[in-house]
């Protein structure tokens, strides 16, 4: 896992895809995909907070305040319509990764307030918001903007994220080569895992150690995924629910991960007095996942990688560093363009 920083900087250097390279990378998923062949506008979706969108015509220019979305529409190759983009987007290296353009881009807001003004001077035929927000759906209609919101807080949501933002930008054979992508690679982990046993997990949030996800996020998925049972599998909270020490104890986790932006580290975790009988403080079994490319331990389309890294630091003797690496190049060989040009 130690080697992730060098692997981005050989996959900025090598990676340049053209649609052929595309095309061949991608066959095995073609194979196993569902195709709806062609879209015809006006179009009109469901999005993912129950909302029917007409769309009159193919949207040629796109903002996403959200950096879950914006990814999705980099996987689905629509780097290049992306007008509006959230607010610093020089912390998420996935941008000057795939193209730095992405960064002189117009701000307009954030997962949690979108500018209102900025989008109107934009004027984008399409808006892809995260359901934080859906209150702005109706001012950014009134300012003849089309909104589709997205809420990919299970795997099962994800998928269908993809799907819905893949049909209204008629990117629709791409979305479901994603989809079969990010479904055949959870197979394989899956079938290296079959005969594992489950540790027991803790997954911080971001904010503050003593938050967890419950069962109903997506972050509940990914321990399954990697082969662990999520301590806090009994919370039913949608969003991240605010634990104590003595519940912490209590459920004694034999492994704890932080995610990949927490704002606290390993060995402050590790150094803890309160947590020193914890099964995983006592072994050393703190972890966190990468961020040099993603935050793969929140909802993207590649967020099945952090899965990986997770069911290596589980399962060594089953999932390898090797393993881990091959899954990172191959994912962003096949989904992102990241350009010839960068030199250290």
């Amino acid at each position: 896992m130690k080697k992730l920083l060098s692997l981005v900087l050989v996959l900025a250097l090598t990676f340049s895809l053209s649609a052929g390279v595309m095309a061949e990378e991608i066959k095995d998923a073609k194979e196993t995909a569902e195709y709806v062949t062609a879209v015809e506008y006006p179009l009109t979706v469901k999005d993912q907070a129950d909302r029917e969108v007409t769309l009159e015509k193919e949207p040629e220019s796109l903002v996403s305040c959200y950096y879950i979305s914006s990814s999705l529409l980099m996987a689905l190759g629509l780097g290049d319509r992306i007008v509006g983009i959230e607010n610093n987007p020089e912390t998420r290296p996935i941008y000057a990764l795939s193209d730095e353009k992405l960064l002189e881009l117009q701000p307009i807001g954030t997962a949690k307030e979108i500018d209102l003004e900025a989008c109107a001077k934009l004027a984008p035929e399409l808006a892809v918001i995260p359901m934080k927000v859906k209150d702005s759906a109706e001012d950014l209609e009134n300012l003849g903007i089309n909104v589709i919101i997205v809420n990919p807080e299970s795997k099962e949501l994800l998928a269908e994220m993809i799907s819905t933002v893949a049909e209204a930008t008629n990117t629709v054979e791409r979305g479901n080569q994603l989809i079969a992508y990010i479904d055949e690679k959870e197979a394989e982990l899956t079938k290296k895992l079959e005969k594992a046993d489950t540790p027991k997990v803790y997954l911080a949030s971001n904010s503050a150690f003593l938050a967890t996800a419950g069962n109903k996020m997506y972050q509940s998925d990914l321990i399954k995924l990697a082969g662990g049972v999520n301590v806090a599998e009994e919370i039913e909270d949608t969003y991240w629910a605010e634990v104590d020490y003595e519940q912490i104890l209590t459920w004694d986790p034999e492994y704890i991960i932080l995610p990949s932006s927490a704002k606290y580290t390993v060995d402050e975790v590790l150094a803890d007095e309160v947590l020193a009988d914890c099964t995983a403080v006592k072994n050393g079994n703190v972890y966190q996942i990468p961020g040099d490319i993603e935050s793969w331990d929140s909802p993207v389309p590649s967020s099945f990688l952090g899965a990986y890294y997770v069911a290596g630091v589980l399962h060594p003797e089953l999932v390898s560093e090797k393993d881990f690496d091959e899954a990172v190049k191959d994912y962003y060989e096949t989904f992102y363009n990241f350009e010839e040009e960068k030199k250290n």
